[in-house]
């Protein structure tokens, strides 16, 4: 196994049905033991759908949107839609520094890498000082502290998930600044990562095992009304 500390994994980014984008992105977190790098993953919808926190209520989302399907992640924070949205994920396994940091700071630092991203593309955002109400259970109407803004307006969030087997972040940019190509912000990401975090960039896709899982995952949870209606 390649144990450079600076080695990180990219997957190309495609589009997966709900279901599948959050089964595959708990798979990731699962093979992080086994990967032992961390991973970043890009991916778009095949059709409108939002996804919603793990602790939030069903009978409540259901009311909050028309988009179908709804789908819970496995993460926490509130409701996204997801039709033309910039969507990402990144993995961490136990051994990687991002895992021994605050669940605040790693927000913190998410936000500051598509901040410098925006940056190397000429757009200017902001990090939220502070936080401004938004209404019930909805992610993008209002902000939080270091969320990321465009004049004035929230345009990116995430939300976290911190377990034995190590960090997932899932975020969203929306709607993603007017004139950008989604494929250049991408390519940003890496490059200002480089700078920032010392990161070597390999591109992988999914190999069998965390394919299998995936799917796992998506025959026995996230397509499953008992999962997303639990509570």
């Amino acid at each position: 196994m390649d144990t450079d500390k600076h080695g990180w994994l990219v997957t190309p980014s495609d589009a997966g049905f709900a279901a599948f984008n959050m089964a595959l992105d708990e798979a990731l977190l699962d093979s992080m033991p086994r990967l032992q790098k961390p991973v970043l993953r890009f991916y778009g919808w095949t059709e409108p759908a939002a996804s919603f926190g793990y602790f939030q209520k069903y009978s409540e989302i259901e009311r909050t949107t028309i988009l179908r399907p709804l789908v819970r992640r496995p993460t926490g924070g509130g409701l996204v839609p997801h039709d033309a949205d910039w969507t990402y994920s990144v993995a961490f396994p136990t051994t990687h520094e991002w895992y021994g940091i605050t669940a605040i700071e790693s927000y913190r630092r998410v936000h500051e890498w598509i901040q410098a991203a925006f940056a190397e593309l000429n757009v200017a955002t902001e990090l939220a000082p502070c936080c401004k109400k938004s209404e019930p259970g909805q992610c993008f109407v209002g902000y939080e502290k270091f969320d990321v803004l465009w004049h004035g307006k929230k345009i990116a969030g995430a939300a976290q998930r911190r377990n034995k087997l190590g960090l997932l972040i899932q975020g969203s940019v929306q709607p993603p600044p007017l004139g950008l190509k989604r494929n250049d912000w991408e390519h940003a990401m890496q490059n200002v990562s480089a700078k920032m975090f010392g990161a070597k960039w390999s591109e992988a896709k999914p190999d069998e095992a965390l394919a299998a899982r995936a799917m796992e995952l998506v025959r026995e949870k996230y397509s499953q009304r008992s999962y997303n209606e639990k509570r």
